[in-house]
C-alpha cells in the first residue's frame, strides 16, 4: 500500500438529495477542518422533492482542504463520490482526468440509468477509461453489516452514507474518532440508529482497510495556524454570530424580524438558538412585515436587522425608505440568489448590486456593503451595525449562496480581539432637536422612546431642519435632501482605504467584489507568479466607494471587472470615475473556476497589446 502526499486535494460527494449527501460531506469536513484549511461548498437541488434518481434530484458537497492558505472550493475535483447515476452524470465533467470515481452500484440500475438519461450503464461501457473507477454495491454491503440490528430495512439502508464517508475517511488516512462523538450527541435518544451509523462508519473505514482494490491512500499535510481555537463557519453563520456580537459591543437587544426564504432562512434558524444571549427573533407573515418589525425595534432602542433574498427586499423597499426619511439604524441582509422573481433559489448571483443601491423611489442613498468570504461575513456584520449606529441609517449588507452556504476555516476570535468603536451620545434633556447633527458624520441622535424632554414626531413625512416638525416647503425638503446624501458620502471618511494586490506600474488592473475575490485574488497570484503584469483590488465598500478608489484606478490605462451578473458594478465605476472600464460577467449560477478567470485575463490583456 502507497501512501501519497499531498499539498491539498478538492472532493465532491454528490447522489440524491435523500442520500445524506450534505451530512457526509459536512462531517468530513470538521475532521479535516482539525488539521487543515478547509473551503466547503453545498450544492442543493433546485426542484423541490425532485423524483429520487433524476437528474434535477442531485445533492452534492464539494471542498477543497490544504497545507496552505486556500481562497476558493477548487475548480476541479481528485475524487469523486457517486451515489447513483444522475451524480456521475451531473459532476463527472469537473473530475479531472485520472482522479478517482467511487461508485455505488445499486444507484446504477437500469431504472436508475434511464432516469440519468444513459443508454447504457457507464460503469461498465468504457466511457470511463479516462478515469480511476472503484465500483461495489455499497448499499447491499452497509445492509450486510447493520443485519443484526432490529431496525426497519429503510432506516439501516439510510447509513449508507456513513459507510462511504468511512471509507473515504480511510483513504486519507483520518480517524473515525471525531465523527463517532458527532453520532452519539446527535442521535443519543435514539440509540438504534446511532448504533447503525457507527457500525455503517466504522465497516465503510474497514473495507478500505482490508480491499486490495485500494492500492494507494492519500495524506494532505497539516496546516501550520496561529493558536486559537479554530471551527468551520458558513456565511449565515458568522453573519449571525456578528450581529451578536454587534449587539453585545453596543450594549443593546438584538432584534431579527425575518420571513424565511432560500438562501437566507438559516440566519433566522441560528438566531433564535441564541435567546438564553437577549436574541429576539420574530419571523414574520411577510416580507413587508418583517423589515417593518425590525425598524420599530430600533426606533425602541434595539439593533434591529432583517434577513431576506432578492425578492424580498424588492417588498422591504418603502420599509427602506422609511428608515431613510426617519434616519434610524436598521441593517438589511441580503443573501443574493439567481433571479429575477423566483429564478435560481438555491444557486448564486451578484445581481442585486443596482437593486441595493437604486431600488427606492425618491433620492434614498444608503450604505451598500459585501461580504468577501464566509469567514468575512463576520467582520461585515460588524461593519454594517457600526455604520448604522453611528450614522442613523439604514445599510444593506450583500451576501450570497455561495457565501451562505459555503463554509470555511475559521480561528474564532476573542471579544477582546473584536474592534468596535462605539460613539457615544450624550441625552440632552434642555433644548431638544430632533434633527440636529453632529457636526462630524452628520446623523442625528438615537433618541430611545420615553427620555425626558425629548419627544418628537416620526413617520415617512418630510420633516424640518433641526426641528422635526412634518413641513411641505421645498426649500426645506432640498436642504434635508442634501443633508441626507452628504451624511452617506462622508462615510468614506470613516472606512478603510481600498488596498492594492500588486504596484502601480502594473499594466492592468483586476476588480472584483463580494464573493469573487476568492477565485479572482487566486488567478491574479498565479499569473503574477508567472511575470504578468496584473494587479488586484477588490471591493468591500460599494456605497460611498472608499476615499482613494478613484485615485487607485486613475493609476491605471486598463481596468477588468469581474462580477457574477449582467454587467452592475461596472456601470457604477464607469460613471463615478469617467473610465472605460471592461467586464467579465458570469450567470450560470455558479462561482467563477479560478482557470477560466486566468484565460479572461490572459485574453484580455492579448487584445490591449
Amino acid at each position: 500500500m502507497t501512501v501519497t502526499a499531498l499539498k491539498n486535494e478538492v472532493i465532491c460527494f454528490a447522489g440524491d438529495s435523500g442520500d445524506g449527501i450534505q451530512l457526509s460531506g459536512s462531517q468530513f469536513s470538521l475532521n479535516i477542518s482539525e488539521h487543515n484549511e478547509v473551503i466547503t461548498q453545498p450544492d442543493y437541488p433546485a426542484e423541490i422533492r425532485a423524483p429520487a434518481g433524476t437528474l434535477d434530484g442531485v445533492s452534492a458537497f464539494q471542498m477543497q482542504f490544504s497545507a496552505n492558505v486556500i481562497h476558493t472550493v477548487g475548480d476541479e475535483f481528485s475524487v469523486l463520490v457517486a451515489m447513483n447515476a444522475a451524480a456521475l452524470h451531473c459532476k463527472i465533467g469537473e473530475l479531472k482526468k485520472g482522479g478517482l470515481i467511487l461508485a455505488d452500484t445499486d444507484g446504477f440500475q437500469s431504472k436508475k440509468l434511464a432516469l440519468a438519461t444513459y443508454a447504457s450503464d457507464p460503469l461498465n461501457d468504457g466511457s470511463l477509461s479516462e478515469y480511476r473507477v472503484i465500483a461495489d454495491d455499497y448499499t447491499r454491503l452497509t445492509m450486510q453489516s447493520l443485519s443484526h440490528i432490529d431496525l426497519p430495512s429503510k432506516y439501516r439502508k439510510r447509513s449508507k452514507n456513513f459507510f462511504m464517508l468511512g471509507i473515504v475517511l480511510w483513504i486519507y488516512g483520518r480517524s473515525t474518532t471525531a465523527t463517532e462523538t458527532w453520532i452519539e450527541k446527535q442521535f443519543s435518544i435514539k440509540p438504534e440508529v446511532l448504533e447503525a451509523n457507527i457500525l455503517a462508519l466504522q465497516a465503510g473505514f474497514n473495507y478500505g482497510d482490508t480491499t486490495e482494490i485500494f492500492e494507494e491512500s492519500f495524506h494532505v499535510e497539516s496546516a501550520p495556524k496561529t493558536a486559537g481555537l479554530y471551527r468551520t463557519i458558513s456565511g449565515n453563520e458568522a453573519l449571525s454570530l456578528g450581529f451578536v456580537c454587534a449587539a453585545d459591543k453596543l450594549h443593546r437587544p438584538l432584534f431579527l424580524g425575518s420571513y424565511p426564504i432560500t438562501p437566507a432562512s438559516e440566519i433566522l434558524h441560528t438566531l433564535a438558538k441564541y435567546a438564553h444571549l437577549g436574541v429576539k427573533v420574530f419571523q414574520a407573515e411577510d416580507e413587508i412585515a418583517a423589515a417593518c418589525a425590525a425598524l420599530g425595534a430600533s426606533y425602541a432602542g434595539a439593533l434591529g436587522i432583517t434577513s431576506t433574498s432578492g425578492p424580498g427586499l424588492c417588498l422591504k423597499a418603502e420599509t427602506l425608505n422609511l428608515a431613510v426619511m426617519t434616519e434610524l439604524p436598521l441593517v438589511v441582509i441580503n443573501v443574493q440568489r439567481g433571479g429575477p422573481s423566483t429564478g435560481l433559489p438555491t444557486k448564486t448571483e451578484q445581481s442585486d448590486l443596482l437593486f441595493a443601491m437604486y431600488g427606492r423611489n425618491g433620492d434614498s442613498p444608503m450604505p451598500v456593503l459585501a461580504a468577501a468570504s464566509s469567514a468575512d461575513c463576520f467582520d461585515m456584520a460588524l461593519e454594517a451595525s457600526r455604520i448604522a449606529t453611528q450614522f442613523m441609517t439604514p445599510v444593506i449588507l450583500l451576501s450570497d449562496g455561495y457565501l451562505a452556504n459555503g463554509a470555511e476555516s475559521w480561528r474564532v476570535p476573542t471579544l477582546d480581539d473584536i474592534q468596535f468603536p462605539i460613539i457615544k451620545q450624550e441625552q440632552q434633556t434642555e433644548n431638544f432637536q430632533p434633527y440636529s447633527r453632529d457636526p462630524d458624520t452628520g446623523s442625528r441622535r438615537w433618541v430611545i422612546p420615553g427620555e425626558m424632554n425629548n419627544m418628537h414626531r416620526i413617520g415617512g413625512l418630510e420633516k424640518r431642519s433641526v426641528t422635526g416638525e412634518t413641513c411641505h416647503d421645498g426649500e426645506n425638503h432640498q436642504q434635508m435632501t442634501l443633508q441626507r446624501a452628504a451624511k452617506i458620502a462622508g462615510i468614506s471618511r470613516f472606512i478603510p482605504q481600498q488596498t492594492l494586490t500588486g504596484t502601480f506600474d502594473d499594466q492592468v488592473l483586476v476588480l472584483s467584489w463580494g464573493s469573487t475575490r476568492g477565485a479572482v485574488l487566486s488567478a491574479v497570484t498565479q499569473l503574477r507568479e508567472q511575470g504578468m503584469s496584473v494587479a488586484h483590488t477588490h471591493l468591500r465598500y460599494l456605497n460611498p466607494f472608499p476615499e482613494n478608489l478613484g485615485e487607485l484606478i486613475a493609476s491605471f490605462k486598463h481596468v477588468l471587472i469581474l462580477e457574477l451578473n449582467n454587467e452592475q458594478l461596472v456601470k457604477m465605476i464607469r460613471a463615478e470615475f469617467v473610465i472605460q472600464a471592461r467586464c467579465i460577467t458570469q450567470v450560470t449560477g455558479a462561482q467563477f473556476k479560478v482557470n477560466d478567470v486566468m484565460d479572461s485575463i490572459c485574453q484580455f490583456i492579448e487584445e490591449i497589446q
